[in-house]
């Protein structure tokens, strides 16, 4: 498979829509079930979401509906949309190419607030299960998590996702939101030939629109994190933007930064009565 993914509201839907006019088939509806009447606004050209956003693994393949079996063969031209725990739950004989996509963090806490915001004006009765973009609470390899603050799920899940292609080792790259948006050509031209096969960048490169930013000016009210855990985050940003490699220093940071973070991450103990 070719996999787009990141964490929410990273420009993962522009990404499968670049890879649709590029020639690709996709996987995924561009507005599943009420999208189209729920949360249109937060995307006007579409989520293409499947079942398989949260992972393949045995809980999604077999379709836990139709029963029917998704062979990597089957689906290996094919783009799919995973988000960044669903990657590191998936079986690695899918993941043929993985093309990450990485917002800044203070963005992206603006974003999912907007998003947030968005399904409860829209559903304001639903319980939490049925809403339109309902989370998955566990991020594989890194325990189950309660509801966590959006900017310590950026974290998280770029976190995992990182580390998870470190210890596996597939084919992983990782481009800023920025990047795409202020050079398309430039960026997307390398990845589609890393993809491989006969993609049309011109009609890629149509997609992508500066509209797609919707958070110029991102608040961030409520933010509260250990001393130097946000330099952290900046620095990640930085040298995904730049295309600059994670040297072992900046590894041993990153990972020095989780720790002061897991506190935060982590549900509190439940007492015994």
């Amino acid at each position: 498979m070719i996999v787009v993914t990141g964490t929410k509201r990273a420009g993962t839907s522009m990404w499968m829509q670049v890879l649709k006019a590029a020639g690709l088939p996709v996987l995924g509806e561009a507005f599943p079930r009420d999208w189209g009447a729920t949360i249109r606004d937060a995307n006007a050209q579409g989520f293409y979401e499947s079942s398989l956003r949260h992972g393949v693994y045995f809980g999604t393949n077999p379709n836990p509906r139709t029963g029917a079996y998704l062979f990597p063969e089957q689906a290996r031209r094919h783009a799919v949309k995973i988000f960044a725990p669903g990657v590191v739950r998936s079986e690695r004989s899918y993941l043929d190419r993985v093309i990450c996509t990485v917002r800044p963090w203070r963005e992206y806490v603006s974003s999912m607030q907007r998003l947030q915001r968005l399904e409860r004006e829209a559903r304001p009765g639903a319980r939490p299960e049925e809403r339109p973009a309902a989370r998955d609470d566990e991020v594989p390899g890194l325990g189950r998590r309660q509801t966590l603050a959006p900017e310590l799920e950026w974290w998280l899940e770029n976190y995992a996702l990182i580390l998870d292609a470190q210890r596996r080792r597939y084919a992983l790259h990782v481009v800023s939101y920025d990047a795409v948006l202020a050079t398309p050509a430039e960026t997307l031209g390398p990845i589609l030939t890393w993809v491989g096969g006969d993609l049309a960048l011109d009609a890629a490169v149509a997609v992508v629109s500066e509209k797609a930013r919707t958070q110029r000016d991102p608040s961030l009210e409520g933010v509260d994190l250990p001393e130097g855990a946000a330099a952290t985050f900046d620095a990640l940003y930085g040298r995904i933007h730049e295309g600059a490699p994670l040297e072992a220093d900046f590894v041993a940071r990153m990972n020095r930064t989780h720790q002061s973070l897991l506190p935060l991450l982590r549900p509190p103990a439940r007492k015994r009565a």
